[in-house]
């Protein structure tokens, strides 16, 4: 007999494999170029999530090494708004979206724009 036991993930956020793919593809002329996670106040429910290609983290930024060409700089003051977040991209009919499966958020704007955590 054999006992096993839950282990909680510990990374702040992940990807899945179709966002691993999108960016891969982004970053492919970009060698050693992180994607950044942010957030900004925004919209009626509170904040907004902001996404950048830079060439450096910012002072206090959390990296999480998603595979050896993705590593994500997360800014210091979003830290707990988006722990255990993970990205995801999806198509919408002909369109491509980054979304956030963000299991902090308690409340979503109508238009998607903004969210708000307790």
């Amino acid at each position: 007999m054999s006992v096993e036991s839950f282990v909680p993930s510990t990374a702040l956020v992940s990807m899945t494999d179709s966002a691993i793919r999108y960016f891969e593809s982004r970053l492919e002329d970009q060698p050693g170029n992180l994607v950044r996670l942010s957030t900004k106040a925004s919209g009626c429910t509170g904040y907004a999530y902001v996404l950048d290609s830079v060439d450096n983290a910012q002072e206090g930024d959390e990296l999480v090494k998603i595979n050896d060409n993705i590593t994500v700089a997360v800014a210091a003051n979003a830290i707990e708004l988006l722990r255990n977040t993970e990205i995801d991209y999806v198509k919408e009919g002909i369109n491509g979206i980054v979304k956030f499966n963000n299991p902090n958020v308690v409340n979503e704007c109508g238009c998607g724009e903004s969210f708000s955590v307790s």
